[in-house]
């Protein structure tokens, strides 16, 4: 493939790299000329100088022929705009790296289709589901994460008091279109049908729409359960989509802001369900009196990675059951383990993996598992060729047994279907199903 990268800093550095690894022909463009002389001298890819943003600039790349073109400057502005005129000159695919929320969220217009852009990234929002991801269920938050907060998803116990025990799914009439999305019980999962019978101790996975999905939580435990603990310390915007990404019953998340009490009065009224605190980050024994014994998870999220290499091996010796590090660099990667460490998370890797999967174009792909191989999460996308699911209404579709359609995405709008919807052409769909199932669901969607 023919790839043109805007931005020779450490993202577009980095997706440079992983590109020329892979054999593409690989053209960056940067106004600073020293940046690109050191690319050249450790990479076999052509570079430019100039401005991507310069349509004449653009056509010297060569993204008339172009498959790909990506704006990974830190500017946002910068980013859209190249990458909108680079779809003028004639760019096949364009991608632009995203920081703002406004953006990256739609707030009030969608920028992306506005401007002609294939897609957004957001290196900073993706390593905050990769960190979330670890500390909640994966399944679940991947569901969230594709609906954008119209969709919930939540795994609970089940408790002896609730009003399910004793009944079968069908007769449960749970509100918010929610529906049961797997059964663990006696250490074996499955996909429940409208005939199982919750039992006490059954840990369920609830799917719903956000309206409605507390009254559904409450037919299936009664009370609230144990919250885990977790500490972050950062005031990045990748710090703000993590206390995003774990917003949940299940978590109490307390962050700490170094040195600045003006953002942490902001960023206080803006996470309204997190305890923000100020802390003193040049202070070593900062952390001594936080009983960071009782903690779950500590995550160090701030732009200085010796900082956050740091304080995560402190919170580790202070007792934290886990303990997380973000490093931007892979200088420190090697020091991870040996200090203590759980694991570490890195911004540039995370917006390869997100331009590689947005380029790929198979119509089915996993997100995620509840239980693997019996309950494993995908996303589908209803093509011209599916004429067995356009048209149709789901209750008319023979899909494979114990395939649940979890959500359906229309265009901006996502909900939990219920037997009655139709589905259209361009829908995506958030199917969950054993493993085993994929072959039969591929043939749905083929002819």
């Amino acid at each position: 493939m023919e790839i043109i990268i805007c931005g020779a800093g450490t993202v577009g550095k980095n997706v440079a790299q992983q590109f020329d690894t892979q054999g593409h022909d690989v053209t960056i463009i940067d106004l600073d000329q020293e940046k690109l002389n050191a690319l050249e001298q450790t990479l076999d890819i052509r570079t430019l100088q100039g401005s991507g943003t310069d349509a004449t600039v653009l056509r010297d790349a060569g993204c008339h022929t172009a498959d790909i073109f990506i704006g990974a400057t830190n500017i946002d502005e910068i980013n859209m705009l190249a990458c909108n005129f680079a779809k003028q000159v004639g760019a096949n695919k364009t991608i632009a790296r995203i920081h703002h929320g406004t953006y990256f969220e739609e707030r009030g217009l969608n920028y992306a289709r506005h401007l002609n852009i294939d897609k957004f990234i957001c290196p900073e929002y993706a390593t905050a589901v990769a960190i979330a991801q670890t500390l909640r269920n994966p399944g679940a938050l991947a569901v969230e994460r594709f609906a954008r907060g119209m969709i919930e998803m939540q795994q609970l116990k089940v408790t002896e008091k609730t009003k399910a025990v004793g009944q079968q799914l069908k007769n449960l009439k749970l509100p918010g279109n929610a529906k049961l999305a797997s059964i663990e019980r006696s250490g074996t999962s499955f996909i429940p049908d409208g005939n199982t019978i919750i039992h006490a101790q059954d840990i369920v996975t609830l799917i719903g729409e956000t309206i409605g999905f507390e009254k559904a939580l409450k037919q299936l435990q009664a009370g609230s359960g144990k919250q885990k603990k977790i500490m972050i310390i950062g005031d990045t915007p990748l710090a703000v989509w993590l206390c995003r990404a774990l917003r949940s019953r299940t978590f109490s998340v307390r962050l700490y802001v170094p040195n600045n009490p003006k953002r942490a009065e902001e960023l206080s009224n803006k996470l309204d369900w997190v305890t923000v605190l100020t802390i003193d980050a040049a202070d070593p024994n900062a952390f001594a009196d936080e009983r960071i014994s009782i903690v779950d998870a500590f995550v160090a999220v701030t732009d200085d990675e010796e900082h956050n290499i740091l304080v995560a091996a402190n919170a580790k010796s202070l007792g934290s059951k886990k303990s997380i590090a973000v490093l931007h660099q892979a200088t420190y990667q090697h020091l991870i383990k040996n200090v203590g460490i759980d694991k570490s998370f890195s911004p540039r890797d995370t917006a390869f993996n997100q331009i590689q999967n947005t380029l790929d174009d198979r119509p089915i792909k996993k997100m995620a598992s509840l239980a693997v191989g019996i309950a494993d999460v995908y996303e589908l996308r209803v093509g011209a060729s599916a004429k067995q699911l356009i048209g149709h209404e789901l209750w008319q579709i023979t899909f494979p047994p114990k395939t649940l359609i979890a959500a359906i995405q229309r265009g901006i709008k996502v909900r939990v279907p219920i037997a009655t919807d139709i589905i259209e052409e361009n829908d995506t769909l958030v199917v969950i199903c054993p493993e085993a199932s994929i072959k039969q669901l591929k043939k749905l969607i083929s002819n």
